[in-house]
């Protein structure tokens, strides 16, 4: 709230720029709130407004062999590809944190720079890349570039529980013998999990919402939920779709929610330190 003294001005801006707020999230929720009810419609076609409700289309979602193999896909490539970035990215993140070295800098962009390279280009590059090797059309390729998309996520989120961390307890714990990965293993990790959890959840969601660089990597065993769903929109579109997207945005919630939980955690573990 804004004090008392606050001028005019001030109280026109600070009503102003929480409305301006609100309506930013109702323009990026709006989508969410189309597409949740039509997933419910018994029509054969997505279209407003909704003559009759039904779960046909959630029928059609889960009894239906080509999405249930999409999903197997998705639950196949993400876990394993977030297994590995998050393995990857804190101890990328680790040595990046805890030494200095000419380069770091350079280094540190090197392994963001999937955040900001368009992913078109990741799927060009990788394709022309493990082509090749015979790695395209198989689950390890798929796996590897999904976990090339993850660490980013997973070194930025990992550094930033590293910048809070007490050094003096590594310290404590060498010099009651115990070697460096007994020390990584009982000191640092446990503090640092909220940040790795937090990571690895971000790499999952990259993971399992991915579809550009599938559709230039997988083969037609490696067909992932995103791409039937892209497949679904380009050849008809189904209400089935609708209730793949519904499904996706009750999945996000649940992470999300995760993410506030870890975040909240984590808040608590650093005011209790302090």
């Amino acid at each position: 709230m804004l004090p008392n003294y606050a001028s005019p001005i001030e109280h026109i801006w600070y009503w102003t720029f929480r409305l301006l707020c609100v309506l930013i999230l109702i323009f990026l929720v709006s989508p969410l709130l189309v597409i949740a009810p039509l997933s419910f419609s018994a029509d054969s076609f997505l279209l407003y407004p909704i003559h009759h409700f039904s779960l046909r289309w959630y029928e059609t979602f889960f009894g239906n062999g080509e999405w249930l193999n999409a999903l197997k896909n998705s639950f196949i490539v993400a876990p394993a590809a977030t297994v590995l970035a998050t393995a990857l990215g804190t101890l990328a993140a680790v040595g990046l944190t805890s030494a200095h070295f000419p380069g770091k800098g350079v280094l540190m962009s090197i392994l963001i720079s999937p955040m900001v390279v368009p992913v078109v280009i990741v799927g060009v590059g990788a394709y022309l890349f493990m082509a090749p090797m015979g790695l395209t059309g198989n689950y390890l390729g798929l796996i590897m570039v999904h976990a090339a998309l993850g660490v980013p996520f997973v070194v930025i989120t990992v550094s930033a529980t590293l910048r809070g961390f007490n050094v003096n307890l590594m310290k404590a714990s060498a010099s009651l013998g115990a070697p460096p990965l007994m020390t990584f293993r009982r000191v640092v990790l446990p503090l640092i999990a909220p940040g790795v959890i937090s990571g690895a959840l971000f790499a999952f969601a990259t993971s399992f919402d991915e579809v550009v660089v599938t559709l230039f990597l997988a083969g037609p065993e490696q067909v992932t939920l995103p791409r039937q769903m892209f497949a679904g929109i380009k050849e008809n579109i189904s209400p089935a779709i609708a209730a793949a997207a519904t499904v996706l945005i009750l999945f996000s919630i649940v992470l999300l929610l995760t993410l506030e939980w870890l975040r909240g955690r984590s808040e608590r573990i650093r005011t209790a330190k302090v």
